[in-house]
């Protein structure tokens, strides 16, 4: 069984990567020519460079392979160009997943995200029947994610696409080298940098419980059905105690209003776009995505295909130990 996988230089896909290796997977790993490969030190991976925007880069990467699994994403909250991440989340998905029904891959894992589903009013858990709409995406990540997902669905439905759709919530672990989003945030509140906090939620879940559901979505998931894959609900307030309590640092002392940050995230956005610096401290999509708890359930994949995860505790203590480990505390 020859398969290959997109993103397994990054967070998710770097753990989805080890799982294949372990259940005897022959894999090959497409990886662009600018990518870190630490995370595929060691490890017994043949890699193919691509780029999901070169068609003939990904015919090639896929001659010989018989699954796939498509993890790889443009993951920013915020970008200074938009379109450049709908052309990488949404045109990519469709020329990897057009080139795989030529090449007739019998079996594949598409990695949505969360951000793609509908939320409840009052922080009530959403599941995959919760209805959304383009018009209630915030940011570009949200947009290009929901229009990538619809593409995928579509060849499913109209091209019979074998593509099974797996929605991961917010995943905290090892080796989340660049970092992610979210994991940026836990570094930040490690370091202490994060005294106060805004009134939102996330669900969270440890990434090689990710990874696992991904695992079981290729073994067990129904063609062109989705599966979340969740772990705990949880406030901010509750994940900034939690993370000094591991650490032995000081919790959040109060909260500050979404509005009161607004202006602030505003300036930093344009001074990021003036100065051409990384991403800014605070942006407006994350503020106003933090207006509503963004909590999930996992029943479906639970049900169908005997997901778990373990307490949300476990992904931040394994998160930490790693940055600390490999330097991100210094």
């Amino acid at each position: 069984m020859k398969t290959l996988i997109t993103g397994a230089t990054g967070f998710v896909g770097a753990a989805v990567l080890r799982q294949l290796l372990d259940r005897g997977h022959d894999v090959r790993a497409l990886v662009r020519k600018t990518s870190d490969l630490r995370n595929l030190k060691g490890l017994e991976v043949e890699t193919c460079t691509g780029d999901l925007n070169d068609t003939e880069s990904l015919n090639l990467a896929l001659q010989g392979c018989n699954a796939l699994f498509h993890i790889a994403a443009d993951y920013r909250i915020w970008a200074p160009n938009p379109d450049e991440m709908v052309r990488n989340n949404l045109s990519g998905s469709k020329n990897l997943m057009t080139a795989a029904l030529a090449a007739g891959i019998e079996r594949i894992v598409y990695t949505s995200s969360v951000a793609t589903l509908g939320l409840l009013p009052g922080g009530a858990p959403a599941d995959e029947g919760t209805l959304s709409s383009l018009e209630t995406m915030v940011g570009a990540y949200k947009r290009s994610k929901f229009l990538a997902e619809q593409e995928v669905q579509r060849l499913i439905n109209e091209e019979n696409l074998p593509a099974v759709i797996v929605n991961p919530s917010a995943p905290i672990g090892p080796r989340d080298i660049k970092p992610t989003p979210t994991g940026r945030m836990v570094l930040q509140a490690a370091k202490g940098a994060m005294p106060a906090y805004v009134e939102t939620g996330l669900n969270v879940v440890h990434v090689d419980d990710v990874a696992a559901g991904h695992i079981l979505a290729y073994e067990k998931g129904e063609i062109g059905e989705r599966y979340i894959l969740g772990g705990e609900n949880m406030t901010l307030k509750k994940i900034l105690i939690l993370i000094a309590e591991i650490t032995g640092g000081r919790p959040p002392k109060f909260s500050i209003p979404h509005n009161a940050i607004l202006p602030f995230a505003y300036l930093a956005e344009t001074w990021t776009n003036i100065s051409g610096g990384k991403e800014p401290f605070a942006t407006v999509d994350g503020i106003n995505m933090a207006k509503k708890k963004m909590f999930f359930k996992s029943g479906k994949a639970r049900d169908k295909l005997g997901y778990t995860s373990r307490p949300a505790g476990q992904a931040f203590a394994d998160a930490i130990k790693w940055f600390e480990e490999n330097g991100y505390l210094n």
